[in-house]
């Protein structure tokens, strides 16, 4: 059997696994969701979630990957022989199918605006105007599958050349890029007329806004943005060499998490204050919002096709994960393998795919339990899946793993203090699973 592959270096895998979380979870489901639940009450509520669930489920599914070095099948093989635990990674594989298959979805979408900004077509539209090319695009079968099929394409062409030459190099390139021009973004935001108004949404708690449903979504979303509970930080973690300090990276790609989605917020809100625009629209408000704010800059074309690639390439690096999952189990971690699976696999959520592409247009009518297609993917992934995988990690890890092990696994490349160890075993162990039930059953109307 070849070697195993290995990231190249720690900044690789920080950007790759930051990468993995700072998508669309972050920059395109965030304002909208958070628009929906009240503004900063949700945002404030997502970071506890973060902190208390989301950063503690990180560094376990660390633990789990570099402690096995396998797999996100066999890690758990490995760690429990003779038990049916390996079906947790099983889960994540197919969370991850589903979730790619409708992310491919919206991945598509900047594809096809971005080919509109470089051609001109989005040049001198008022913001109802940029609202009827979005609902034009969207519903239009043929752009809409074709533009996921491209989406596909370009995540199995990075899969397929592997950890160090594909997935790491284009997230060293791209995540640093995205960060200096959102920030850019920002600034000209917050200095449109009323801005101030989008910021105090934000950033001021209006707790009578808060309902089950906000609580709900919110530990959606810090799931669903730190890419825990399918197990593809196992997968990425067991590239990783025993010199890496787990814990650090752990907190870097959580801080960078809540620092991006702070951006987007501070990007979108401001600018939908300032056009009178409603902040609870939907998946369409960074589609109609951006070209927006972007057309109020010297240059502002330029300055927005600049952003929709590197968008582009944040998505990309989320869907890099998704299917590297996947892949790393089929291939059985041979790279001779991998591209040939790479191809198989990724074709397939593309077919898998179609009908969520379909659901703004053709199949539009088409519905269950009142969701479109698109939609009960994205219910299903964001608010079963995501939590019953991230409960069973909880579980996973403290019933499976020895606590003394655990201890000297996160303490390699870190000196991890006994204290924060013990912080830590005490939210994965008690306070995880305990709110992630909580949350299944009010989803589920039995709390």
């Amino acid at each position: 059997m070849s070697q195993r592959e290995q990231w190249s270096s720690k900044i690789g895998f920080i950007l790759a696994a930051a990468g993995s979380a700072i998508g669309l979870g972050a920059i395109w489901k965030f304002p909208y969701i958070a628009g929906q639940n009240g503004g900063g009450a949700f945002f404030l509520i997502f970071i506890l979630f973060t902190l208390l669930l989301g950063l503690p489920l990180l560094l376990a599914e660390f633990s789990i990957g570099r402690t096995a070095e396998s797999n996100a099948v066999d890690s758990y093989r490995k760690i429990a022989p003779g038990t049916r635990w390996h079906w947790v990674g099983i889960l994540g594989m197919v969370t991850s199918f589903i979730l790619l298959s409708f992310y491919s979805v919206i991945g598509g979408w900047i594809v096809v605006y971005l080919f509109k900004a470089i051609t001109g077509q989005l040049n001198n539209l008022s913001s109802d105007q940029y609202a009827e090319v979005f609902g034009a695009t969207i519903s239009n079968p043929v752009t809409s599958v074709f533009v996921q099929f491209l989406f596909i394409l370009m995540t199995i062409i990075v899969v397929a050349k592997g950890v160090q030459k594909g997935i790491e190099l284009a997230s060293k390139i791209m995540m640093p890029a995205l960060f200096i021009l959102f920030i850019l973004l920002v600034v000209r935001a917050v200095t449109l007329d009323n801005a101030m108004a989008g910021i105090t949404f934000l950033l001021q708690p209006d707790f009578s806004k808060v309902t089950s449903q906000t609580i709900l979504e919110a530990m959606g979303q810090s799931f669903f943005t730190l890419s825990v509970g399918v197990s593809v930080m196992v997968t990425y973690s067991s590239y990783l060499p025993k010199t890496q300090s787990l814990p650090r990276s752990a907190i870097s790609i959580v801080a960078m998490n809540i620092f991006i989605v702070l951006l987007a917020g501070l990007a979108i809100f401001p600018a939908v204050f300032a056009f009178d625009l409603e902040p609870g629209a939907g998946p369409v408000l960074l589609f109609n919002v951006l070209p927006t704010v972007f057309s109020q800059l010297p240059f502002g074309m330029l300055f927005f096709i600049a952003f929709l690639v590197l968008f582009l390439f944040a998505a990309l690096t989320s869907a890099f994960s998704m299917l590297e999952i996947i892949v790393s189990v089929i291939s059985k971690g041979e790279p001779e393998k991998r591209k040939k699976w790479s191809w198989i696999i990724g074709l397939a959520i593309f077919v898998f795919g179609i009908p969520s592409a379909l659901s703004f247009g053709i199949l539009g009518d088409i519905t269950l339990f009142d969701k479109t297609i698109f939609d009960l993917a994205d219910f299903a992934v964001s608010n079963v899946l995501l939590p019953i995988g991230s409960l069973l990690i909880a579980l996973f890890v403290p019933m499976k793993m020895k606590k003394t092990a655990l201890y000297e696994e996160l303490k390699q490349g870190s000196g991890l203090k006994r204290g924060l160890f013990e912080t830590w075993f005490f939210l994965i162990r008690f306070v995880a699973p305990l709110l992630i039930v909580i949350v299944m059953l009010d989803v589920l109307g039995l709390f």
